[in-house]
């Protein structure tokens, strides 16, 4: 009989733990999404691994963003294959031709599908790109767990802390037929 009586104390303090656990702040996470937004400038080192069916590839990944101006370097084993996107006010180039409309469909033709460069800016920061419709699942550290936007589902799995934020360190993308994992080995820059 005292055992069922403590087992009903210890139940009853845990529900009364788990009920009692305050809700998650909103104004937290649109502050968070608000100031990664207005970011002026950061950088990240990582890998990126790309599975379409039976055929895939890696490479590391070098993301540079500096206002509006973004620098994304890919590379593959000992440099092989590597690509330098940049995309300015004037436009989109690949491999340090100037600006061009192609430049899509030639990335697209390189990588194998359509890669979602303006959006990826933002995903890669934890937030949706505000730009467009998203929907937006947070974890118990009120940071993204899963975003939906433009087609993409984007899983975050893992955060790293960085100068007091914590910051994506693993994220897979997914759209038909198209698996996108990104790992983050390092942040800096974050001004």
């Amino acid at each position: 009989m005292r055992r069922l009586l403590l087992l009903s104390i210890y139940c009853a303090a845990l529900a009364a733990c788990v009920t009692s656990r305050p809700p998650l702040a909103p104004a937290a996470w649109a502050q968070r999404v608000t100031t990664l937004e207005h970011l002026a400038a950061w950088q990240l080192d990582g890998r990126a691994a790309v599975a379409m069916g039976t055929q895939g590839w890696q490479a590391s990944l070098d993301w540079r963003q500096n206002g509006t101006a973004t620098e994304a370097h890919l590379a593959g084993p000992f440099g092989v294959g590597a690509l330098v996107l940049k995309r300015t006010p004037e436009g989109l180039s690949l491999n340090g031709a100037p600006p061009s409309d192609a430049v899509l469909a030639q990335l697209q033709d390189k990588l194998g599908f359509d890669l979602p460069l303006d959006n990826l800016r933002y995903w890669l920061l934890g937030i949706p790109d505000p730009g467009s419709a998203a929907e937006v699942w947070r974890n118990a550290q009120d940071r993204a767990l899963k975003v939906t936007q433009a087609g993409w589902i984007v899983d975050y799995d893992r955060y790293m802390n960085v100068n007091g934020e914590l910051l994506p360190a693993h994220l897979v993308m997914t759209r038909e037929g198209v698996r996108v994992r990104i790992a983050v080995d390092h942040w800096q820059g974050l001004r």
